[in-house]
């Protein structure tokens, strides 16, 4: 038994693999929302910001 027989006997299924793509996506989405919120708010309270 070579190591490409066990990487493929430990493939999830697709819906499993897709389901983690989502949350990852998701999550980084959530993330960058988070940064660019507390960007505005720091530029705010330096008088940065547009009218």
């Amino acid at each position: 038994m070579n190591s490409k027989d066990s990487f493929e006997e430990e493939k999830k299924p697709l819906l499993h693999r897709l389901g983690w793509l989502a949350v990852i996506w998701a999550g980084s989405v959530t993330a960058l929302g988070i940064v660019a919120w507390l960007m505005r708010m720091f530029m705010a309270a330096a008088g940065l910001s547009t009218p």
